[in-house]
């Protein structure tokens, strides 16, 4: 029979994390690839290994790396996952989100999650950032929800509403951030695939039709989870290679991390900006 994770594991990984730092964080932060780099802007920071932490998910991926960091950024305390792990690398969905479960259960009020995306929408270039105002769950519609097997009430509700998943005022702070900055912010939809292998020019051209402006591995089952447990979700999606919708160009990871270095410092901008609003 299948096992499932428990709230009691996901209170033992909590247990762990407020055992182990001097703050209380308020918000939390997942970082994506090549987007680690926002972490050393967190002050006074108590650092945890991910291995050290019970049930945690170990992430294998070349930038992320595996660490959590409590402590304050723009007078808020928070909780930063610098890396994530992945369904592609062999992780059931309840275990990759088991750290949203932990954010839930030590009494945060909202995530900001981060992503490396590639570009969906035609006018986006490498180095934009996307506001997430919708998502289309391509992992849940094949049967691969985070949310499948018993449902704990106590965590949240067994069907749960997805039509307000990304939080319109944490969305209308982002674009209030961003103007005040002179940030250029597209707002799109992303689309969440399995991966790992980086979409065909005919999987792009069928994701636009569908609606799609970015796409990328990650970050929606963790959107999922955290409005499931009533935490608040502000997402983000660094751009980080053009759409290839006619098979021109080849798409590399370490495209990837080197589009890390210019998104950055614009999405520490915002995440700052928002922190300091909150």
């Amino acid at each position: 029979m299948e096992q499932f994770l428990t709230r009691a594991e996901f209170q033992e990984a909590a247990d762990y994390v407020r055992a182990h730092t001097r703050h209380q964080p308020r918000v939390g932060l997942v970082l994506g690839s090549g987007l680690g780099g926002l972490a050393d802007a967190v002050e006074d920071a108590d650092i945890l290994q991910c291995s050290d932490i019970p049930h945690w998910p170990k992430s294998t991926v070349e930038g992320h790396a595996g660490r959590v960091l409590i402590g304050k950024l723009e007078g808020q305390s928070v909780l930063v996952q610098q890396g994530r792990a992945h369904f592609y690398e062999g992780h059931d969905l309840q275990h990759v989100t088991l750290p949203i479960r932990v954010m839930q259960l030590l009494g945060m009020e909202a995530v900001i999650l981060t992503n490396a995306a590639g570009a969906i929408h035609p006018d986006y270039v490498p180095g934009d950032v996307m506001l997430i105002t919708d998502h289309i769950n391509f992992m849940g519609m094949a049967g691969f929800s985070p949310l499948r097997g018993p449902n704990d009430p106590t965590l949240g509700p067994r069907f749960p509403d997805m039509s307000r998943t990304y939080d319109p005022a944490l969305c209308d702070l982002a674009r209030a951030v961003a103007r005040e900055n002179g940030l250029t912010l597209h707002e799109g939809v992303y689309v969440g695939l399995s991966g790992p292998t980086f979409e065909s020019p005919a999987d792009l051209r069928f994701l636009r039709t569908a609606g799609a402006d970015a796409v990328g591995m990650s970050t929606v089952p963790e959107a999922v989870v955290a409005h499931h447990g009533g935490v608040r979700v502000l997402g983000f999606s660094g751009i980080s290679n053009k759409a290839n919708l006619d098979g021109s160009t080849i798409t590399t990871h370490q495209e990837v991390l080197d589009a890390g270095l210019v998104i950055t410092p614009r999405l520490t901008t915002l995440v700052r900006g928002v922190l300091g609003r909150l």
